[in-house]
């Protein structure tokens, strides 16, 4: 054997020479059991909203009929109780429906085995919020870099994934390209308010993905000039908005001045100031509830001097 050179042969470890292997095989089975609600936690920094809409009532509604047909996925913690991976909107159903307990699959997982598979499980849902993808793609993008060259928990062929990068590897799985796949998790900059306009529908991808790049205090001065000004960036505004920002040139007034400029083929609007009216208005009254007063307002005011007129 040459010189300087090492053998390197693989250690067992600690785990596999203090347990026994029907200790080992016991610690990787799975089954199922009926678990009290209460005994469940959430997935720590769940990234899908779980809200008591229609469908949520359709589903409690189910379960309380027949109950949870489909059982969920939870993982043992070693404080003891479990964690929810699979499963959040059928434990809230759960309680709407008055159960004290659901079926669920007990499974052993790793931190990122885990997120994996919470984040492919919700990934199947008919609609996805645009926020929900931006941090549940973010939670699994981090998760499969942190397995490094582990591809046992996504679908593509092993010899196609050592040569990909994750986030190629990630867009494959969920059917996105590369490029949507990181503007996704640009939205994850975004300030709340803001990211809720873009799952409203208000503020469209390609803006709202500029906007990320905007320290957050500038984030809220925007949104606080959105509000006031009943308006929202186009994609050219943002890109603009953007550039003062990275050259350290916006503020306030720039904010204000970008989103006041006409923009093309914008209908002509007649605007006042909202300081000369807001002791009209009660606190919290929303622009577009003030326009609607003033237009009835104005409607009475020309049916009066109409009846004058006669």
């Amino acid at each position: 054997m040459a010189k300087g050179r090492e053998i390197k042969l693989p250690l067992p470890a600690a785990d596999d020479l203090f347990s026994t292997q029907e200790e080992r095989d016991e610690a990787k089975r799975e089954f199922i059991a009926d678990i009290p609600l209460t005994e469940i936690s959430d997935f720590p920094d769940h990234p899908y909203k779980v809200k008591q809409d229609e469908s949520m009532l359709e589903l409690a509604a189910s379960i309380r009929e027949k109950g949870v047909v489909n059982p969920a996925l939870v993982r043992p913690k070693p404080e003891g109780g479990y964690e929810m991976v699979a499963g959040h909107r059928r434990k809230f159903a759960s309680e709407l429906a008055g159960k004290t307990n659901m079926p669920c699959i007990v499974r052993n997982l790793t931190d990122d085995e885990a997120t994996i598979i919470m984040v492919d499980s919700n990934l199947q849902r008919e609609k996805v919020l645009p926020s929900e993808k931006a941090f549940a793609y973010k939670m699994k993008l981090d998760a499969m870099k942190r397995q490094g060259q582990r591809t046992d928990l996504t679908s593509t062929p092993v010899e196609q994934k050592l040569s990909k990068y994750s986030v190629e590897i990630l867009g494959e799985v969920v059917g996105e390209s590369r490029s949507q796949i990181q503007r996704y998790i640009r939205l994850t900059e975004l300030i709340p308010p803001i990211l809720d306009m873009v799952d409203e529908g208000k503020i469209a991808m390609r803006p709202a993905v500029e906007l990320s790049y905007l320290p957050k205090e500038q984030q809220q001065i925007l949104f606080d000039t959105m509000e006031l000004e009943d308006c929202t960036p186009s994609h050219a505004q943002a890109i603009k908005m953007r550039k003062f920002a990275e050259a350290g040139k916006l503020n306030e007034d720039v904010i204000l001045s970008i989103m006041t400029e006409e923009k093309p083929n914008q209908v002509e609007q007649f605007k006042i100031p909202k300081k000369r009216i807001d002791k009209y208005f009660s606190p919290g009254t929303t622009p577009k509830q003030m326009e609607d007063t003033i237009i009835k307002a104005l409607e009475l005011y020309r049916r009066r001097e109409r009846g004058r007129e006669r």
